[in-house]
């Protein structure tokens, strides 16, 4: 299994970004062809001061080749052209092999 995660840091402003991100950006990720699960966490604190990120999304896919098949796809592309609209300054992006559940 692997997935796709995006870190944001916290945007100037929270609520524009979050009625974006809850209105229009979820929803194409969710059209996203072989999701298998999408996980979006508010990150809350840090053990050491104040964290660096304000929401992580991780999106679950069945492998490697099924990943870089949705990314490729129309709606993979919308949902790319979306982020990059409103949050290209704020995320980061990589993707991991899961290796233990």
């Amino acid at each position: 299994m692997m997935k796709l995660i995006a870190l944001y840091k916290t945007p100037d402003d929270k609520a524009s970004f979050d009625r974006h991100y809850d209105e229009v950006h979820t929803p194409l990720v969710k059209k996203m062809p072989g999701l298998r699960k999408l996980e979006v966490a508010r990150i809350t604190g840090a053990p050491l001061g104040e964290p660096k990120h304000y929401l992580m999304a991780e999106m679950y896919f069945d492998s490697q080749d099924a990943m870089n098949a949705s990314l490729a796809s129309p709606e993979g592309k919308a949902t790319a052209r979306d982020l990059m609209s409103f949050a290209a300054s704020l995320v980061t992006m990589f993707h991991a092999e899961v290796v233990q559940s």
